[in-house]
């Protein structure tokens, strides 16, 4: 049962996709359309999964999940991980590699693989302060507060 993000407690646990490549305006607009769908149906062992969704920066797309109505089970993950997948192949995109890395870079948003990463901060082309995406963060609270932050902040951290 699809949700306002707002409404979820802060408790809801999270998914956070990153894309590899920023998505247009129409395949964003495109999939928010597929996102409701696919929660509207969203369930757990027949019950229905109180859930949302946001979409930012044309990049990432987080699904979120109340806990406390019913938990996400296995087979509800794995559907969950489906669809991302469909997503993937329709937009030719990579959703689900994680040893990818998201970082501002002034006012644009950067993608990079890790290794990469690793040589621009060797470089100094990021530094602690650079803002990058922490997306290990597993609940609402988590992403309102520990999403954005500066690198040193993060996981990143021990690349400095």
């Amino acid at each position: 049962m699809y949700v306002l993000f707002e409404n979820l407690p802060e408790e809801s646990r999270i998914w956070i996709y990153q894309s590899n490549r920023k998505f247009s305006d129409a395949e964003f607009s495109e999939i928010e359309t597929a996102l409701q769908s696919f929660l509207e149906s969203w369930a757990a062992h027949g019950t229905s999964l109180e859930s949302s969704y946001q979409l930012k920066y044309n990049r990432f797309i987080i699904i979120a999940v109340n806990q406390d109505v019913q938990a996400a089970t296995g087979c509800s993950i794995d559907s969950s991980v489906e669809f991302i997948q469909s997503l993937e192949q329709k937009y030719t995109v990579d959703l689900l590699d994680k040893m990818n890395v998201t970082f501002k870079l002034g006012e644009h948003i950067a993608h990079k693989p890790l290794i990469d990463f690793k040589k621009m901060v060797k470089d100094k082309a990021v530094t602690e302060n650079t803002i990058v995406f922490n997306n290990l963060v597993n609940n609402i609270e988590e992403y309102n507060e520990s999403w954005e932050v500066p690198a040193i902040d993060s996981w990143h951290s021990r690349f400095f």
